[in-house]
């Protein structure tokens, strides 16, 4: 069968996350609805990421096999007027080798989280950034950032209900910038814990407004305990927008 790669853009709001649940529509569900509507197929997709609700992407990755090698842009199409009005949109369409797969064979996965600082509330970007009103820092914030690169045990940012087997996680990317009001974290690894960007987010808020210092930050890190860490940032501001594969399935993103 056919194997084909989807590069999907969603809002993630009215969604309880990427994958298919009991307690309401998932982005996986809407997507598979929207191949049955085309080719009468019960199909299951891939994702490369299980974002949690609320949680957006502009670049998740996902595969599926279809029993016909639909041409790729007649599929992207197709999938798109079927799954309208949901905001969810197929960016493009490849058929790939039946070795790929989206979780698996990724290499780096890439968040951003973004958020807006200052004491008006938000209208225009309301459900898609964290508003922070108190001032932050965002030296200070990168300086705490760069303490948490590396391979290190990420128990301190890992939620409670996570499933993977180790809390051991390389972080390759972790920078701060502000332009304006606006402070953009970029974070890059080949797999993340269970609310590991959010959780260091919120952490990190903490050193931007002067709770911390950014050895607390570390000091939190090395102590492995779940307890120590400053908040979970919500999930409005955060955005999976990249997936990275090497080889015949594509080279790193830039």
């Amino acid at each position: 069968m056919p194997r084909f790669k989807l590069i999907l853009e969603y809002d993630g709001t009215p969604f309880v996350g990427w994958q298919r649940q009991t307690n309401g529509l998932a982005v996986q569900e809407v997507v598979e609805s929207a191949i049955f509507a085309l080719s009468g197929e019960t199909v299951t997709i891939r994702g490369a990421g299980r974002t949690d609700a609320g949680v957006h992407a502009s670049g998740q990755v996902a595969h599926v096999d279809l029993a016909r090698a639909w041409r790729t842009d007649v599929l992207r199409d197709a999938l798109n007027a079927h799954m309208k009005p949901r905001p969810v949109a197929v960016l493009s369409a490849e058929q790939v080798s039946e070795t790929f797969d989206a979780r698996f064979s990724a290499v780096r996965r890439h968040y951003i989280y973004r958020l807006r600082n200052r004491r008006a509330p938000l209208t225009l970007t309301a459900g898609r950034e964290w508003l922070i009103k108190r001032k932050l820092d965002a030296h200070a914030m990168q300086a705490g950032a760069a303490l948490l690169l590396g391979m290190h045990d990420f128990s301190t940012f890992r939620d409670s209900e996570c499933q993977a087997e180790s809390p051991i996680r390389t972080l390759e990317q972790l920078d701060v910038v502000r332009d304006g009001e606006t402070i953009v974290i970029r974070a890059a690894a080949r797999s993340f814990l269970h609310r590991q960007v959010r959780s260091m987010v919120g952490s990190l808020e903490h050193v931007g407004s002067g709770r911390w210092t950014p050895q607390d930050l570390r000091d939190a890190l090395d102590a492995k305990d779940r307890a120590r860490c400053g908040m979970v940032a919500p999930a409005d501001g955060l955005y999976l927008v990249g997936v990275d594969y090497e080889g015949e399935f594509g080279a790193p993103a830039l």
